[in-house]
């Protein structure tokens, strides 16, 4: 059966901040209402990601970084998914197996930008990789962030994996995993659905796919012959929807919806996330700015609209953030590069005594 959530927004504010009840498996997941406070906070999350996001390409263009790959346009329900996360460490938490453009994701789940920024300029003070990897491609431990790969599908795959370990250890926990409309053409998408729905086997896998249209520079028209992503889930019997990520009230509550459902029946959903991508694929496109719907300014308008802020009061959150970002930066062009003598710390486990 479909889900009766529609394609926008919901016509209610019910639902809000996850609060989680531990205990026994059959504990609720029980978010509450989506009040202003909430409302507001979002948009906080929403700035300190487009912010982060844009300190990063200005440290590409001025030397202070050599690639930039990431997620301006996907802040919407990034913010909101980061902020619905069951945080932790292991098998009763929520494992994230994400894409590299979930940077707001990370952000609101509580990273600080600095260390986006020492990815960035690929210093040894880089928590994620060490200097090692392309900026936003993170690897959190203690939070069951799995490390992210540049190639754009492999994640897909890898979810039911940890999803089959959340089965057997019971509980609220859940995989998510995060790609784009390419990465859903690929073959590992297509058995990340068989094996989520093996019968008398079926795994707690919410699927996320952000369709802004395109795959690198190729038009996502000329390769799969539907705009709604998510009806390929109706082959496989998974519960599937679509929601406007460019929106993140309708985001928070398509999320609520589908994670409800995931947690508790403990089988995969497939939700399309509509959105923009403002910068293009990367530095390699030149990470010029398009025109397309910006998340932020609309949710800015929509928040005036709703007498929850003022103009005013938005751009002090926006010079909240740069002033943060920039102090930031030079404190990261002032840190150490990897010497020789780290070429070889974490390439391989060496033990509960190794590194």
């Amino acid at each position: 059966m479909q889900p009766t959530l529609p394609v926008h927004n919901r016509s209610d504010d019910t639902v809000l901040t996850p609060t989680f009840v531990p205990g026994p498996s059959d504990a609720r997941w029980m978010p509450p209402a989506l009040d202003a406070a909430l409302q507001v906070r979002l948009h906080d999350l929403m700035v300190k990601a487009r912010a982060t996001e844009e300190m990063l390409i200005r440290m590409m263009r001025t030397g202070h970084g050599y690639f930039w790959i990431g997620g301006p346009g996907e802040e919407a329900y990034g913010a909101a998914l980061g902020l619905l996360v069951h945080k932790g460490h292991g098998p009763a938490y929520d494992y994230l197996h994400l894409h590299y453009r979930s940077s707001a994701v990370v952000l609101a789940m509580g990273s600080e930008p600095i260390d986006l920024l020492r990815q960035m300029r690929s210093t040894v003070t880089d928590p994620y990789s060490k200097g090692r990897n392309f900026v936003n491609h993170f690897a959190i431990k203690p939070w069951n962030v799995v490390p992210v790969t540049p190639t754009i599908e492999t994640q897909y795959l890898m979810a039911p994996g940890t999803a089959l370990m959340q089965r057997r250890h019971g509980g609220i926990g859940c995989s998510i995993v995060t790609g784009g409309d390419a990465g859903s053409a690929e073959g590992d998408f297509y058995s990340a659905m068989n094996w989520s729905t093996r019968p008398g086997s079926e795994l707690p896998v919410l699927m996320l796919v952000a369709q802004n249209g395109y795959g690198i520079s190729t038009e996502a028209s000329t390769v799969q012959n539907t705009p709604h992503l998510h009806q390929r889930a109706d082959g496989f019997r998974i519960r599937n929807a679509r929601v406007d990520g460019n929106d993140p009230i309708a985001s928070w509550h398509a999320l609520v919806e589908a994670m409800d459902y995931v947690r508790h029946e403990r089988k995969p959903f497939v939700l399309q996330v509509n959105c923009s991508r403002l910068y293009g694929h990367s530095s390699s496109s030149g990470a010029n700015r398009h025109d397309e719907p910006d998340c932020v300014q609309l949710y800015e308008k929509r928040l005036v609209d709703d007498g929850l802020a003022t103009q005013t009061e938005l751009k002090l959150v926006w010079d909240k953030w740069n002033s943060l970002l920039s102090d930031a930066l030079k404190v990261v062009v002032a840190e150490p590069m990897p010497g020789k003598e780290h070429v070889l710390q974490h390439v391989w486990y060496r033990g509960p005594a190794g590194n």
